[in-house]
């Protein structure tokens, strides 16, 4: 029997390759902007533009000198007007305003907007200022509510590092710089294959949706799936196989031939039609136990190339697996941040088995106590659904008081 911090550093010198070359960018995908939001970019990407574009008004008001409202208040005509969009800026002349709206350019030797609230404007005419003036109560210094040309960011400036998850803002900041596409990191492509002749979809039951004798519903591909989705990678097969050997031969070809990395479940015991054991153990594939609860029989292999790694086939301990052995390598490859476990007071006493690492399933409450939920059976699905964490029992520990901390991660 090995250690969990054993197994999970086999699973990451398995996994490492690929997610090297995938943090490498060596084939990164170039998405359009509006599809890009959550990917990873693989390359840094530079500003092909100042930002602001051009000197603009960060108000309403009147661009005017700001030697023409060192001295308050005071009257001055206005000349013209700034529209933002508008392709003729006409020039400034000291001793006047020039009506301006937020985001129109500002000509040289206006260097301060006033915003309307500061003077006698009390209503805007829609246009047309011929022959008008505006009364100046207060005026800022020079340079007050005028964006200057590239005070944000200059041309050829870091716009967006490498590595760096496309959030909103990001997208927001790219778009203002006319940036259309982005170098993104290839997601990592993932098969899962589940395996057992009593496996069946949940709509290949009879009519009354009941499966037929012997028969039980796949939970273990579904929630396969959606656990590489959530931790940000693709999915490019989902398949179940029965237990017959060369069936689930046939299908694990297919899928290394699709896929960066295999997930399986089920099929990795000592007894017989035993498929993945049986498929992968002579291709090199090792099966050892672990020192955990769930999740004791694991395996590794690497299958033309591809690293494949096996589960066994109970559901909780599929999902259990999944969480401590991969979740934190895919989630670090799809630039999400790490999960790290907090403590929890326990709201009962726990006893754990000596010798192994004991996950049981609890809600942790806002007030820091944690429940387990049920029992440790690794059949028990539904009471998965209920928890909302994982409580880490230690290897040597075979009993916890009520009030214990203990470590908790969240589901």
């Amino acid at each position: 029997m090995i250690s969990v911090e054993d197994h999970a550093e086999r699973v990451r010198k398995l996994v490492e390759p690929v997610l090297t070359r995938l943090r490498s960018g060596e084939d990164a995908e170039q998405p359009a902007l509006d599809d890009a939001l959550g990917r990873v970019l693989a390359r840094d990407v530079l500003s092909p533009v100042d930002l602001p574009l051009f000197r603009n008004s960060q108000m309403d008001g009147y661009a005017v000198g700001s030697a023409d409202v060192a001295t308050l208040p005071v009257t001055l005509p206005v000349v013209g007007e700034l529209a933002a969009g508008g392709t003729a800026t006409p020039a400034f002349v000291p001793g006047t305003a020039l009506r301006v709206m937020t985001g129109a350019p500002v000509p040289p030797g206006a260097d301060v907007v006033v915003p309307v609230e500061e003077t006698d404007t009390l209503e805007w005419p829609e246009r047309g200022l011929t022959g008008q003036s505006v009364t100046i109560h207060r005026a800022g210094p020079s340079g007050r509510y005028v964006r200057e040309r590239g005070s944000d960011l200059r041309t050829g400036e870091l716009l967006a590092p490498a590595g760096v998850r496309l959030a909103p803002r990001h997208l927001g900041a790219l778009a203002a710089a006319g940036v259309r596409s982005v170098p993104v990191r290839r997601r990592l492509r993932v098969a899962v294959l589940t395996t057992g002749a009593e496996l069946i979809g949940a709509g290949d039951g009879r009519a009354d949706d009941a499966p037929a004798a012997g028969k039980i519903f796949d939970a273990n591909l579904t929630s396969l799936v959606a656990a590489v989705h959530e931790c940000g990678a693709e999915v490019v097969l989902a398949e179940r196989s029965g237990d017959d050997t060369a069936e689930f031969a046939g299908l694990l070809a297919r899928a290394t031939s699709a896929a960066d990395l295999v997930l399986t479940s089920g099929g990795i015991s000592r007894g017989a039609y035993e498929v993945v054991r049986e498929t992968t153990e002579p291709l090199g594939g090792s099966i050892v136990h672990v020192g955990m609860q769930p999740g004791r029989p694991q395996a590794t292999a690497l299958v033309d190339g591809v690293p494949v790694l096996s589960f066994p086939g109970n559901p909780v301990s599929t999902q259990v697996s999944f969480l401590v052995f991969l979740r934190p390598l895919l989630r670090e490859a799809a630039g999400l941040p790490a999960l790290q476990p907090v403590t929890g007071a326990l709201t009962t006493a726990v006893e754990s088995p000596e010798g192994k690492r004991q996950f049981l399933r609890g809600i942790l409450s806002p007030d820091g106590t944690v429940t387990t939920v049920a029992g440790p059976s690794s059949h028990l699905v539904a009471a998965m659904a209920r928890a909302n964490a994982l409580i880490e029992i230690p290897t040597q520990t075979t009993s916890l008081a009520a009030g214990a901390n203990v470590r908790v991660w969240i589901l």
